[in-house]
């Protein structure tokens, strides 16, 4: 799907959930910056992104990913997802 439609939102989150699912992070990684690039209030890309960050050990990106997502949800009014974003980042190491 996303091969037919590279801007389809939809397509490239479930492309990027895959691959984390299926354990190739790097993949995933590189999706969730490509969908923000092309979408940037989709809000869970933003909270799996950071999630796919932290699991190969860059913390610091997860970081930042988590605090362009904290940004993105108050453009959106995206509340619930704000919540999940900011409990994943005080969770982070200092």
């Amino acid at each position: 799907m996303v091969a037919q439609d590279p801007a389809n939102s939809f397509a490239r989150y479930g492309l990027a959930m895959e691959c984390a699912n299926s354990g190739d992070l790097a993949t995933a990684v590189t999706e969730f910056h490509s969908l923000i690039d092309q979408n940037p209030n989709y809000a869970a890309a933003y909270y799996h992104g950071g999630q796919a960050l932290e699991k190969l050990g860059r913390i610091d990106e997860a970081r930042g990913i988590y605090e362009k997502g904290i940004e993105a949800t108050r453009r959106s009014g995206d509340s619930h997802t704000r919540a999940e974003i900011e409990a994943a980042l005080n969770l982070l190491p200092l």
